[in-house]
C-alpha cells in the first residue's frame, strides 16, 4: 500500500495554520474570566406550556469554568506539542514569529533571531516546510479541513 502526502495550496495553508497560532497567542495571553453564578431571584413571566422546568445556574456556571478553562489548556497543549516535534529551525521560526509578541514581523526573526541570520528565500522555505508539517498534525486532531486547503489539478497547471 503506497501513501502520498497531499499536495497544499500554500497561501491556502499559511492562512489556516497562521490563525490556529493567532487562537494559540490569544488563548496564552487574554486572561480567562470566570462567570459567576447568580444569587438574587430573577423575575420572569412564564406564558402557556410546562412551567415545571428548573433550571440550576450555578452548575452550569461550575460547568462552563472547568470546560472553557480545560478546553483552552488542551489546544495550547496540543499546539505546543506539534511545534516540539519541528525541527530546530521551524521550531525558532514558529516559537519566534507566531507564539509570542504580535508586534514580531518576519525581517526581524530571519535577520536577528537565527544564528547565523538567513536570507529571506531560506527563510520562506523553512517557513513553508513548517506550516506543511503543522497543517497535517492540526488536520490529523481536527483542528483544521485539509479540504480547502487540497490543491487541485487545475490550479496546479493555471500556475506551471
Amino acid at each position: 500500500m503506497e501513501m502520498t502526502l497531499p499536495e497544499l495550496d500554500r497561501r491556502k495553508t499559511q492562512a489556516a495554520v497562521e490563525a490556529a497560532l493567532e487562537k494559540y497567542r490569544i488563548y496564552k495571553t487574554v486572561a480567562f474570566e470566570e462567570r459567576e453564578a447568580m444569587v438574587t431571584a430573577s423575575y420572569t413571566a412564564r406564558f402557556h406550556g410546562a412551567t415545571n422546568v428548573t433550571g440550576d445556574s450555578t452548575a452550569r456556571t461550575a460547568i462552563h469554568n472547568v470546560d472553557v478553562r480545560r478546553a483552552r489548556q488542551a489546544y495550547c497543549d496540543t499546539i505546543e506539542t506539534i511545534v516540539s516535534r519541528l525541527s530546530e529551525k521551524e521550531q525558532i521560526l514558529v516559537t519566534e514569529r507566531y507564539m509570542k509578541d504580535d508586534d514580531v514581523f518576519d525581517y526581524k526573526v530571519y535577520n536577528h533571531v537565527f544564528d547565523p541570520p538567513v536570507s529571506k528565500d531560506t527563510y520562506t522555505k523553512i517557513r513553508t516546510r513548517a506550516f506543511y508539517k503543522m497543517a497535517l498534525a492540526l488536520a490529523d486532531r481536527g483542528l483544521i479541513n485539509m479540504d480547502p486547503l487540497a490543491s487541485s489539478r487545475a490550479e496546479r497547471k493555471k500556475l506551471g
